[in-house]
């Protein structure tokens, strides 16, 4: 498949950029920020984005939504990272769409009508430790009745403090290392036993470290089959580590856009700065970078959407994208912090924001040195 989008995709990406910079602009962030914002989103942006079709852009037409892509979905991302929008769209349009699509018709007709309408928050509860291990699963799901109840922790659970739904890897056999014996649970977020301890992070977003203490649920909130959810899991990280580098790629664009719009009108000298060989050297580089990261992600979102028959190399895809978008978002960060010179330090100018998101960014789902060991290990390496 050709590495462009069609005329559709076009067409939404038309829709998405201007809305995204007129309702949710820097300067949005800005204020949820300064003001110490519980929730660290609007809420009334979420409905915005339901009202424009976006939450509903992966759920299947039989179940109300649109039945786009994640190339659409994708679309939708790099806007929100060029702009800097706090959105739990990564998190519930494609995390917990893409794990519904394993459950019960009863979670789904549970779940899915909220979101679609901008009305339900989830959240993906899949960390346990420092760094991301989703393999890594100790929270224990033990029978109790026709049920499970869910007793351990969580960590980096982006959203997790206000989520409606929580998307939940937990232990159903075998041991804390073990691929098999993983099941993902549905959990509703004012699940008695379930606290959440918020933590606002480097760049003004929040996450929280969720405890289960007896946290009971019903069979209909398992996912998938009993113990073999790692097939399910691999699926909804595909996705969200292919939509957190879309994301990414976005808040790269927008620094580079910042920074050559900075070059053409900062004069040092008598000149304009962007009249300086060395600069546009850089600049041409960070374009370079940039656009193979573009194709990188634009492949991974086309393998997604084959579906089942292109699973392994989606997987592969996936991993790609977040590790070469990691690379090249650094560098366009960096780069326009020094580029804008002491200046970029400051919180006058928005580069420095763009530089915190895309360290966060680059943690989540895993950073480029965990998926260049990840594509090593699948290799043979």
């Amino acid at each position: 498949m050709a590495l462009y989008l069609t005329e559709e995709q076009q067409m939404l990406a038309d829709t998405a950029r201007p809305f995204m910079a007129e309702a949710a602009p820097v300067a949005h962030l800005r204020a949820l920020r300064d003001g110490n914002d519980p929730a660290g989103f609007s809420r009334d942006l979420w409905k915005q984005f339901a009202e424009m079709g976006f939450t509903g852009v992966l759920v299947p037409e039989g179940d109300g939504g649109l039945g786009l892509g994640h190339v659409e979905a994708g679309i939708v991302l790099e806007e929100m990272g060029r702009n800097l929008s706090p959105s739990p769209f990564l998190a519930t349009s494609v995390g917990a769409v893409g794990a519904l699509a394993d459950a019960s018709a009863e979670a789904r007709g549970r779940w899915l009508p909220g979101i679609i309408a901008g009305e339900t928050v989830a959240a993906l509860a899949l960390e346990e430790g420092a760094r991301h291990r989703p393999e890594r699963v100790a929270l224990a799901a033990t029978r109790s009745g026709n049920g499970y109840k869910l007793t351990g922790a969580k960590r980096f659970v982006v959203h997790g403090h206000v989520a409606d739904l929580v998307i939940v890897s937990a232990r159903t056999a075998g041991g804390a290392d073990d691929a098999e014996g993983i099941t993902l649970f549905a959990v509703p977020g004012n699940s008695k036993g379930l606290s959440a301890h918020a933590e606002r992070l480097a760049d003004s977003s929040i996450a929280a470290r969720l405890e289960f203490d007896g946290v009971e649920v019903d069979g209909s909130a398992v996912i998938g089959t009993l113990d073999q959810g790692m097939a399910s899991l691999g699926r909804v990280l595909g996705g969200v580590r292919t939509g957190a580098a879309a994301e990414m790629l976005g808040v790269a664009s927008g620094a580079a856009d910042m920074t050559l719009g900075y070059l053409k009108e900062r004069k040092q000298f008598g000149q304009l700065i962007g009249s300086f060989q060395a600069l546009q050297h850089r600049a041409a580089h960070l374009y370079s970078e940039l656009e193979v990261a573009r194709a990188a992600v634009l492949k991974a979102q086309q393998l997604l959407d084959e579906g089942p028959d292109k699973a392994a190399r989606a997987d592969r895809a996936a991993s790609v994208a977040k590790g070469m978008v990691g690379l090249a978002a650094v560098l366009a960060v960096q780069e326009g912090v020094q580029m804008h010179g002491g200046m970029g330090m400051t919180d006058a100018y928005d580069i420095g924001l763009y530089m915190k998101r895309q360290r966060v960014l680059a943690e989540l789902f895993g950073d480029a040195d965990y998926h260049a060991d990840r594509l090593a290990r699948l290799s043979g390496y």
